[in-house]
């Protein structure tokens, strides 16, 4: 696998907001600033709560295939190679990690059966795009921890995507989660969420090595990021932490990361979280790091993996 210098770019946006001339131009300024080399887009599937049976990924709450498909069109033209990683929410907020059902089907009650059934029309539909447009990788969902036991599915569901998408096909599963996946010998590379807290990356880094040469395929992390708040370098997963912005703390992070990432040769690149489609609603403590000190660190770390 050739390294991953990605970024995800406006994870989960609406409708109309790729067809927004701006958000080409802000694609543009992440590659030129960060020299990325690869862009992942995260096109969201909605359902109303955790135990709900659907998923709606045509309302406007999810992206037009056109303005997705113009937009990928866009990221090769610049140079960008393409990921493309659709990822369910819960419309109710409740993080996707706690989807779950019963294992016994239960009259009057919602199934798995059903629920992976919605599932795969949502994930066969963005890899057919995904063949249509190009893209150098499918990731077959983000973070399903309560719904990853369900070994039987997800080799069914990957099996079909293979069908559709000709490319390398990967899942995201969590941070801490990574040996907890039986099912990795059906993907091509696998990759988890990297919100390591500071002084911790040696120890993580070992426990996930020891799934790689079980597994025997590439690695990247396609998640990994901290927001620019005081305290975020300690629970970087925690999105509604509150305090005083803090940009060197932010940075600091990314320098950690880098430097004992770099060591493992086995670690096969990033999916940094996240670039705006609009920067003028970057945030001083989101984990956008749009003109922020992270910034640089981050064009100094692909900068130099470019070189070597």
């Amino acid at each position: 696998m050739e390294q991953i210098n990605g970024i995800t770019f406006e994870p989960f946006a609406r409708k109309g907001v790729f067809a927004d001339p701006g958000a080409m131009e802000s694609l543009r300024m992440m590659k030129e600033r960060t020299e990325a080399t690869h862009v992942i887009f995260a096109p969201a599937g909605l359902q109303e709560t955790p135990q709900s049976e659907e998923i709606d990924y045509r309302g406007d709450r999810s992206l037009g295939d056109e303005e997705l498909s113009n937009m990928i069109s866009f990221a090769h033209a610049i140079g960008l190679k393409v990921i493309l990683k659709p990822t369910v929410n819960c419309k109710n907020g409740v993080w996707r990690a706690f989807i779950n059902f019963f294992d016994n089907e239960v009259p009057c009650e919602p199934k798995w059966r059903n629920w992976f059934a919605s599932h795969e029309q949502f994930q066969l539909h963005y890899a057919r795009l995904a063949q249509k447009t190009g893209c150098c990788m499918f990731i077959t969902g983000c973070e399903m921890v309560m719904a990853q036991r369900r070994d039987a599915e997800w080799r069914e569901l990957i099996a079909k995507v293979r069908e559709v998408f000709d490319g390398p096909v990967s899942y995201n599963t969590d941070k801490y989660q990574e040996e907890h996946v039986s099912w990795w010998d059906c993907v091509d590379v696998i990759s988890s969420s990297g919100y390591y807290p500071f002084g911790s990356w040696e120890h993580e880094l070992d426990r996930i090595e020891g799934v790689v040469k079980r597994f025997e395929k590439p690695f990247f992390f396609a998640e990994t990021g901290c927001m620019s708040v005081k305290g975020s370098g300690q629970v970087p997963n925690d999105w509604e932490l509150s305090g005083e912005a803090d940009e060197n703390e932010q940075a600091a992070w990314y320098e950690e990361m880098f430097s004992h990432t770099k060591q493992r040769s086995w670690v096969g690149g990033y999916g940094l979280w996240d670039w705006p489609a609009d920067l003028r609603l970057t945030t001083e403590k989101g984990y956008s790091f749009y003109n922020k000190r992270a910034e640089a660190v981050i064009r100094s770390s692909y900068e130099k993996t470019e070189i070597e």
